[in-house]
């Protein structure tokens, strides 16, 4: 057996070159599909109607059988209503299920690591119907126009619908998202003069965004609550001009002495695009005493902290404390191994959501042609280092000098990938660590202080001249 040290267990390094049965195929028939929607389905021609066909095929045998072959056929015959569009984005989404479930069962072997026992069912409900209605009527319009025959006119129809939604906190996951869409559609009119089409990503966004406006699809099951001992493992950080979240990931011990297991905290807030690296943090740090705690390297004590079925917590910090120092690579090699993945619910089956904690030693890293490569017992592993934030000491040449990882494995671009959370390496013949979110809690380092005082003139800048504005 292939294997690469991972403290308390080994990886099959080796599992993640190896090829998943059918994935290519399911693939290939979401492809087809995708690039359907691109011309749009009004009046579909032969090769459309041929990808609706194999998004057919492609769940013959499954509980959506019928209902899929009679709308692909309906479909090629222009002859389709929102209930056949409604099941081909259904199929859709199942197939990338199917692709998720495969790729996290692949991961699971290969980390040596159990799942949640815990199933995420989502509660049905029959509220605001006709604004859902009128959301899916929208999508449905989409997908006939395509993304070649989108302009301004068919984009926005969506703000009457958004606008009444938006107020509604029941149907504010489906407003965000339809707004979200709108918005990118919007900056790309006409669509017959677009140099690219995100095929992926727009059929990604119709498709959700079709099955969360069914009544019920949307609804938030019930949270349950822990209490226990929470170690970070590490932060990782999204950003985008005018919001930001930091993401931490963690082992659960539960008091009741019952299975560790993997959870999440997240934390956003609106910012200005003004503020950018270091700066991110003071924006942050007032929402969660957990930051605090990471840049300390500090676990946390949680009393009764609501948690959803998908490991996520739904953090208070009337419920969490300050506990003892606990270094992430310790939690690392000792806990990790033993912690269960969370679950995933139904509609967040899709591989661009995996991300998966995991710790890496013992590897050799390569650079070539700008790209970094760990090569784990033997078999090569890309290292996603776009994806480090300008918000913390780690940097891509830290990596490429690093001995041992702490870091998220996903999948991007038809391979596995390591994101970088924290790297050991050595400096000065003496082994430091470096931590993607190493600055959350503030910092000594020049740099850091640099930008943390830079983004403290922006902010006192930008406040000044909003309290002129309100004067006024």
């Amino acid at each position: 057996m292939v294997s690469a040290d991972q403290g308390g267990g080994v990886m099959r390094a080796d599992l993640l070159t190896e090829p998943v049965d059918g994935l290519d195929e399911v693939l290939a028939a979401v492809d087809a599909f995708d690039q359907a929607l691109v011309a749009g389905l009004v009046r579909p021609q032969p090769g459309q109607a041929a990808a609706l066909a194999g998004l057919a095929e492609a769940v013959a045998g499954t509980p959506l059988a019928a209902r899929v072959a009679e709308a692909a056929e309906k479909t090629a015959a222009a002859s389709a209503g929102e209930e056949h569009l409604t099941a081909l984005a259904a199929a859709r989404t199942a197939l990338l299920g199917s692709v998720h479930d495969a790729l996290t069962a692949r991961l699971q072997e290969a980390t040596g690591r159990a799942r949640s026992a815990e199933t995420v069912l989502t509660p049905g409900g029959q509220r605001t119907v006709n604004l859902l209605a009128a959301a899916r009527s929208w999508l449905v319009d989409l997908a006939r126009a395509g993304w070649r025959g989108i302009d301004h006119d068919v984009v926005s129809a969506s703000a009457q619908v958004v606008s009444a939604m938006l107020p509604d906190p029941s149907l504010r996951r489906q407003a965000v998202l339809l707004d979200g869409f709108a918005a990118e559609l919007a900056a790309s009119c006409p669509g017959a003069t677009l140099e690219r089409v995100p095929v992926r990503r727009w059929a990604d966004l119709w498709s959700r965004a079709m099955l969360l406006t069914l009544p019920g699809a949307a609804d938030v099951p019930a949270a349950g609550t822990v209490t226990g001992r929470l170690l970070p493992l590490g932060v990782d950080v999204h950003e985008h001009a005018t919001a930001v979240q930091a993401q931490v990931h963690a082992v659960l011990e539960p008091a009741d002495g019952s299975a560790s297991r993997l959870v999440r905290a997240a934390v956003a807030v609106p910012k200005p695009d003004t503020v950018v690296g270091a700066g991110l943090w003071q924006l942050l740090r007032p929402r969660t005493s957990l930051l605090a705690a990471v840049g300390e390297g500090r676990s946390m004590d949680l009393a009764d902290m609501p948690v959803t079925a998908e490991g996520d917590l739904l953090w208070d910090d009337e419920y969490a404390r300050p506990g003892e120092p606990a270094e992430a690579f310790a939690t690392a090699r000792v806990a990790l191994p033993a912690a269960a993945d969370p679950a995933t619910a139904p509609l967040d089956r899709h591989p661009a959501r995996i991300a998966v904690p995991v710790f890496l030693k013992g590897y050799t890293a390569q650079e070539e042609d700008g790209a970094l490569t760990f090569t784990v017992a033997g078999h090569p592993l890309a290292v996603d280092t776009d994806r480090i934030p300008a918000a913390g000491p780690l940097t891509p040449e830290a990596v490429a000098a690093s001995g041992a990882c702490i870091g998220l494995l996903r999948w991007d671009a038809g391979a596995y990938r390591v994101q970088p959370l924290a790297v050991e390496t050595t400096v000065r013949k003496k082994t430091v660590t470096l931590h993607a979110g190493g600055w959350a809690g503030g910092t000594a380092d020049k740099a850091g202080v640099r930008a943390e005082k830079a983004a403290t003139a922006a902010v006192a800048v930008l406040r000044e001249r909003a309290g002129r504005l309100l004067r006024k």
